[in-house]
């Protein structure tokens, strides 16, 4: 694996560009995030191969990568080991499970994990569960990090997936549970008012609670 960091003091933040990395995958040599240019992508990592719940992850994100699909959206596993052991692990999945694993999964000899603050010390030396969304520019979006023992939502993060494509298509945000929220159902929010005119207006133009909490329904 080569990469160029792009970043001068340290692991990658929100809204910086994901480094470019020369890795190898169990779907072959990749270069990213230039080869899924134009697409969202979730690169996620494991401790290790062949762990119980890092497998139920794997079949968990198998299981929903058609609806990844449909909003656009790729999946990219890691962990630290090499590729053949990669490759024996999704044969176990495939054969003792009945679940096709079709993403690629990054063989990272520890320097992908370091680039991306994936290991952190007080937990060891295998990686977190780290999960990385990334822009169809290659920009990240979202970080999240879970313990080692502590599976992923896969749901969660598919939803995010869907929160962040509608934020930047309506230029809205988001409520906590969007779609699903307690106040306003599937409605969005609209950013704050400029100025004092704007802040009346919008009052005539939208579902307030008051000027600085408006709201509209949007198709998605």
């Amino acid at each position: 694996m080569s990469c160029t960091n792009e970043i001068d003091f340290g692991m990658p933040l929100l809204g910086d560009r994901l480094p470019r990395m020369e890795v190898r995958t169990t779907h072959g040599p990749m270069t990213l995030p230039d080869d899924l240019a134009g697409k969202w992508f979730v690169l996620f990592s494991h401790p290790a191969d062949f762990t119980p719940v890092c497998t139920t992850e794997f079949i968990a994100f198998q299981k929903r990568r058609e609806d990844f699909k449909k909003l656009n959206c790729e999946l990219v596993g890691l962990s630290v080991d090499q590729v053949f052991s990669h490759m024996k692990w999704t044969e176990w999945i495939r054969e003792k499970m009945g679940v096709e694993i079709k993403f690629p999964i990054i063989a990272d000899t520890g320097e992908v994990a370091d680039l991306l603050g994936m290991i952190h010390p007080g937990k060891g030396s295998n990686t977190v569960r780290a999960v990385f969304i990334m822009d169809p520019s290659g920009i990240i979006r979202l970080i999240l990090y879970y313990p080692q023992e502590v599976g992923r939502n896969i749901d969660e993060i598919l939803r995010v997936v869907e929160a962040l494509q509608v934020v930047d298509k309506n230029k809205v945000a988001t409520p906590a549970n969007w779609p699903n929220n307690e106040l306003i159902g599937d409605e969005v929010i609209i950013p704050p008012p400029a100025d004092e005119k704007t802040a009346k207006e919008r009052l005539k133009m939208y579902d307030c609670y008051d000027w600085w909490f408006c709201h509209k329904k949007i198709s998605r």
